[in-house]
């Protein structure tokens, strides 16, 4: 059990907030977690507990105090990778104080900023009949309210805490699902639950890989898992779009089926157009803006596998795309001092904060994509802007885009006369309709759109 001054509403806790720890959980275990009350009512349950060097079967101990806790220890954390894997199901791990109050069940990670990310809110622990519940309401809010499966067969089927299921996201790619561990807890029961989610989707392969950075961030390595007949590639479709996955080469869980809708809504300004995709991975702006009719498109991208899938994407769809490796910044650079510029640009960066750490830094590099993009517009034409950055707010975001598009008239050296314009904005969105925003954790809107017209 951990001890929290109160109540929390958010999923994730950070190990600052807890106050005290009974029975020395394991890294990957559940806990209960409970509130002490007030002030009064959280010294009387300490007092009661004892302290960290009490030979009590359940001590209490203060968090902060590694070396009264076997759980944090660097052996421990190696033992208990392997240990044998946990159950999906929480065990009771109630408390006999009646000053502690359970409200909440999660799983419990002591090296870990995030040291417990909450499960179910209930005295009760998680049961057959409550996994049951949470994985049939994640796949009916595909296959049942969205229909998705009429236009596609690309899309999440699990979206971390928006679905109830803490540091894992499950993408599925035609007959297979790709699932992306960002927490040791839920790396030990994904295998459990992808193994549910296909009996209900009626897929036949699997993958299973840690996130970046989950090493630095929780303290264990996660080795990739796969189902013993995982084909190297797969074909999805995406409305009249064709494109494969390539497990091997690719980022996060294989494809960014995130940006479905704003692929689709892209399309209407494109026919006729030049069109520039920044960050263009494996081509999908791209591909969507080609076989919408555009002029000429060009895609811009730093690392060559992705771009060599690009091209066969490109291929399969029967469309012309110059790719060309370059990085983004250097890139605009280069076009605006020889006064090239586009009718339609697309700026969709990859992840540039991952931490609070980085949220400056990250928030700089945002300002300057922005203001170079902004001035490879042809005036008339269409800006579509974005972040998958979570830690960066929708408000954050846009208050880095009309700070961009104040300065971006500014002379430099790769645009000595730039041309002043008003900016205008056309239009907010977000991630595909499979990736839910939960209420309770706001990081689950990672995806910001600002349609621009300039």
């Amino acid at each position: 059990m951990v001890v929290l001054s109160r109540p929390v509403g958010h999923p994730n806790v950070f190990r600052r907030r807890i106050q005290r720890v009974y029975g020395y959980p394991r890294a990957g275990d559940w806990v209960a977690v409970a509130s002490a009350g007030d002030d009064e009512q959280s010294s009387a349950a300490q007092a009661r507990a004892g302290n960290s060097d009490s030979q009590s079967s359940t001590p209490g101990h203060r968090f902060a105090d590694e070396r009264s806790s076997p759980a944090v220890t660097g052996q421990a954390m190696s033992n208990s990778a392997r240990r044998p894997r946990p159950m999906i199901s929480g065990g009771d791990q109630s408390h006999e104080d009646p000053a502690l109050k359970v409200f909440a069940y999660g799983w419990y990670n002591p090296k870990s900023e995030l040291a417990v990310r909450i499960v179910r809110w209930s005295d009760a622990p998680p049961d057959k009949a409550f996994w049951n519940g949470l994985l049939d309401r994640a796949v009916e809010l595909r296959t049942g309210l969205l229909k998705l499966d009429e236009i596609t067969d690309s899309y999440r089927v699990l979206h971390a805490e928006a679905d109830g299921i803490p540091g894992l996201v499950v993408d599925r790619y035609a007959d297979c699902l790709s699932g992306e561990v960002f927490s040791l807890a839920a790396g030990l029961r994904a295998p459990e639950i992808l193994r549910r989610l296909q009996q209900r989707l009626g897929t036949r392969h699997w993958l299973l890989q840690p996130a970046p950075h989950l090493l630095s961030q929780e303290g264990v390595d996660f080795r990739w898992q796969r189902s013993a007949d995982l084909p190297p590639r797969v074909s999805i479709r995406e409305y009249d779009l064709h494109f494969q996955v390539d497990f091997a080469a690719g980022h996060k869980t294989g494809f960014f089926c995130d940006q479905r809708d704003n692929r689709r809504r892209l399309t209407q300004f494109c026919p006729g157009q030049t069109v520039l995709d920044l960050c263009t991975y494996t081509g999908g702006f791209a591909i969507a803006a080609a076989k919408a009719g555009a002029r000429s498109v060009v895609g811009v991208d730093l690392d060559a596998a992705p771009l060599e899938l690009a091209r066969r994407n490109a291929a399969i769809n029967r469309v012309q795309v110059r790719f060309t490796q370059a990085d983004a910044f250097g890139y605009m650079r280069d076009m605006l001092r020889g006064g090239k510029q586009f009718d339609v640009v697309v700026l969709d960066p990859p992840k540039l904060i991952r931490n609070r750490s980085e949220v400056d830094q990250g928030t700089r590099k945002h300002f300057d994509l922005n203001r170079l993009a902004m001035q490879l517009v042809r005036p008339g034409g269409v800006l579509l802007t974005c972040t998958c950055s979570g830690l960066l707010s929708h408000a954050a975001f846009k208050r880095l885009v009309y700070a961009a598009a104040r300065s971006a008239w500014q002379p430099t050296d790769w645009n000595p006369r730039p041309t002043p314009r008003s900016v205008q904005v056309i239009g907010e969105s977000g991630a595909a309709a499979c990736h839910p925003v939960a209420a309770h954790c706001p990081e689950t809107e990672y995806l910001k759109a600002i349609w621009l017209r300039l």
